[in-house]
């Protein structure tokens, strides 16, 4: 099993897809990857050798910012937005959709379970 960028990638998939466990590398980034080190398309990583391996992980560790740091700036980049208390920031604060979707209904992920309310009861004659 490789282990790159602190992610055991899986061992039976093609490097290209493997690639994309990493947080941070989609399948444009694999792509490139593969092809800056030079593994064909159709290799798989068990087929990898330890030299290839390791111009993964120094391709990767040059070139790209992935997982720890990735989700890291991530985070302070919606704590900047939050501190400076403007509308994106605000959406994020009260865990609202935040690119402008309706929340009359829907938006069922970002605001989470539905809490039924305490109506008025239906009066029997």
């Amino acid at each position: 099993m490789a282990r790159i960028a602190g992610v055991n990638i899986p061992t039976n998939k093609r490097v290209v897809i493997s690639l994309r466990y990493i947080y941070g590398i989609g399948p444009k980034n694999a792509e490139q990857i593969c092809e800056q080190v030079g593994i064909p398309a159709e290799r798989r990583v068990n087929q990898l050798t330890d030299d290839e391996v390791g111009k993964l992980r120094e391709v990767i560790d040059r070139d790209y910012r992935v997982e720890g740091d990735l989700r890291r700036e991530v985070a302070m980049n919606i704590k900047r937005l939050m501190d400076m208390a403007c509308y994106r920031g605000l959406r994020h604060r009260r865990g609202l959709p935040v690119r402008g979707q309706r929340t009359h209904t829907n938006a069922r992920t970002r605001k989470g379970k539905a809490v039924a309310i305490a109506g008025k009861k239906k009066v029997t004659k």
